[in-house]
């Protein structure tokens, strides 16, 4: 039974039986205290008033007198009544009585010790006599050569003392009824706290809760990370570990040794989407070459019995997803498409320029049509062999023989460079198709978005130690004060209209760009060109838009590395 107990219930009750436990001793430690406090204070009171009578002239004097009862008896009755003693008897060292609180004692012998007294001690004992047990004290009454000349007792008895013991115990019994409601009402107060933190789950339900959530946090597919209201990051799971670049989380470690967001190797909008504590639903961020899919929620109590109570917040709850893969297969794909459009331009093209060549044939003009189709041919060769001149890598040929074709089917002219003895050969095909294709298709868009003559030029300067590609357009440009949002996912300059996909994947090009770029340790520069005159595009002159320069350590041939 004790087992389904909740911690607050099991609490309550050991706090109740040590504080009834603790009671009892108290209580009990109390009452043989103030027993023993009782009779000491009976024998030093009785003390008091036994040698006061005894050093008074008046007892001595009586003592030698023909009827010593005759005088010391009244004052004895007045002395017992104003001490508050139950009896005062003076008596000869022989033991008979001279007064008495009953006169039918007078002149019978004493019952008690006084052999110390004779001695000329004083002494206090415990013992019955003819009013039954009393505490009492004996002292002597001496002449000036020290003889004993008489005694004086004076007593209370038991009964007195016990009542005066009573009284002080009923004091101590209020204040242990007093400290048994108040130790528990705290037990109760405290298990009514426990109760609502807990909500009424004891030890072993705890136990096993905690370990069914550590079993399902590292068991899920996805980076769990809890941050609380200091922003520490209190508990994460291994796979958001291996995605965020942390150490493993220890299920034993104490929330005030877990590492702070300052601490943690988070950076731009990742860091600061965890610092706000914001809700957040499929938040797209980039953290080193990683392409995350973020959902935040505030983590809170249970609700409040009170009205107007808010729920307690513990902090926040950030589910992580792992979307560089899909992104990767994104860029490929729109690569494929670009290409699968400049084919059907070209198909298109190519049906014209058929149909042109059998209207001439159908009309006789033999010579005509032998031509024309001679000349395209050469055209189309040459342009192909240009770019495979201008890119050694036949992957990246495709790329841009593609982006020709779509630049030149929405009015731009794409010029290709080449310079340097080394090739492209070593570098990262999938990486390259991001920055190239991401900087060609904006450059582009850039270029038909602005005013005639529309350019497009890419430098490819391809040297030992490093790789430059230089991408110009002819467009407006970028606001200086924009360029550095430029590289921030979702952030564009493009609308809708601009775009020809339609607006979807604005904002995503150049932050993927910055990605790659870092993950190939390179490096990107952004500028404007100025103004600059375009009016004739064969004279040379370079186009007055943006300029994306990205820097990349040329690759180690393989002959070095073996």
């Amino acid at each position: 039974m004790i087992h389904s107990w909740s911690i607050a219930r099991r609490l309550f009750v050991a706090n109740l039986l040590f504080v009834l436990l603790m009671t009892a001793v108290f209580g009990a430690f109390s009452v043989v205290e103030a027993r023993d406090r009782g009779y000491d204070d009976a024998g030093e009171r009785m003390q008091a008033i036994a040698t006061s009578i005894a050093n008074n002239p008046l007892v001595l004097d009586a003592a030698s007198a023909p009827d010593p009862s005759g005088t010391l008896q009244p004052y004895a009755l007045d002395v017992m009544q104003d001490a508050d003693a139950d009896f005062i008897t003076i008596m000869a060292p022989d033991r008979t009585r001279w007064t008495h609180p009953r006169a039918e004692e007078l002149g019978k012998p004493y019952i008690g010790t006084i052999d110390p007294a004779l001695r000329g001690e004083t002494f206090t004992e415990v013992t019955a006599g003819t009013l039954g047990p009393s505490v009492r004290t004996i002292a002597p009454v001496k002449d000036a050569a020290g003889t004993v000349k008489a005694l004086v007792a004076a007593g209370v008895t038991v009964t007195t003392v016990d009542t005066d013991v009573a009284e002080r115990l009923s004091v101590l019994g209020g204040i242990a009824l007093g400290v048994l409601f108040f130790g528990s009402l705290a037990s109760w107060m405290l298990g009514r706290y426990l109760r609502s933190v807990t909500r009424g789950w004891g030890p072993e339900q705890l136990a096993q809760l905690f370990a069914y959530y550590e079993s399902v946090l590292h068991s899920v597919r996805e980076g769990v990370i809890l941050i609380d209201t200091h922003g520490k990051a209190v508990m994460y799971n291994d796979q958001a570990a291996e995605l965020l670049g942390l150490e493993p989380s220890d299920a034993d470690r104490s929330p005030d040794a877990a590492p702070t967001l300052a601490e943690l190797p988070f950076d731009g909008s990742l860091r600061a989407l965890f610092e706000s504590g914001r809700p957040a639903h499929d938040e797209i961020h980039l953290t080193g070459p990683r392409i995350l899919v973020v959902n935040q929620a505030p983590a809170v109590g249970p609700a409040p019995t009170r009205k107007g109570q808010k729920p307690a917040r513990y902090g926040t709850v950030a589910t992580i997803r792992d979307r560089t893969e899909i992104e990767s297969l994104g860029t490929e794909l729109e690569t494929m498409k670009t290409l699968s459009d400049a084919l059907r331009a070209q198909t298109h093209e190519h049906a014209n320029r058929l149909h042109m060549i059998v209207s001439l044939l159908e009309l006789g003009r033999t010579p005509q049509a032998l031509e024309f189709a001679t000349k395209d041919l050469e055209l189309s060769q040459q342009l192909t062999d240009d770019m495979l001149a201008s890119v050694d890598e036949p992957v990246m040929s495709a790329l841009v023989m593609g982006k020709a074709a779509e630049a030149h089917e929405r009015g731009v002219d794409l010029v290709v460079r080449t310079s340097g003895s080394a090739g492209l050969h070593g570098l990262e095909i999938q990486d390259l198709v991001t920055i190239l294709g991401n900087l060609l298709d904006n450059a582009i868009d850039a270029a038909a978005a602005g005013d005639p003559p529309r350019r497009v030029e890419l430098d490819v300067v391809a040297g030992h130690a490093a790789v430059e590609f230089t991408v110009r357009d002819s467009g407006s440009g970028i606001d200086p004060a924009a360029i550095d949002d430029v590289l921030q996912y979702g952030y564009s300059t493009k609308s809708s209209q601009a775009d020809p996909r339609g607006g979807h994947g604005r904002g995503v090009g150049l932050a993927l760009v910055r990605q790659a770029v870092q993950r190939l340790n390179g490096t990107m520069s952004i500028s404007n060109e100025g103004a600059a005159s375009i009016s004739n595009q064969g004279s040379g002159n370079r186009p007055g838009g943006a300029r994306f320069s990205v820097v990349l350590p040329a690759p180690v041939p393989e002959e070095e590395k073996a």
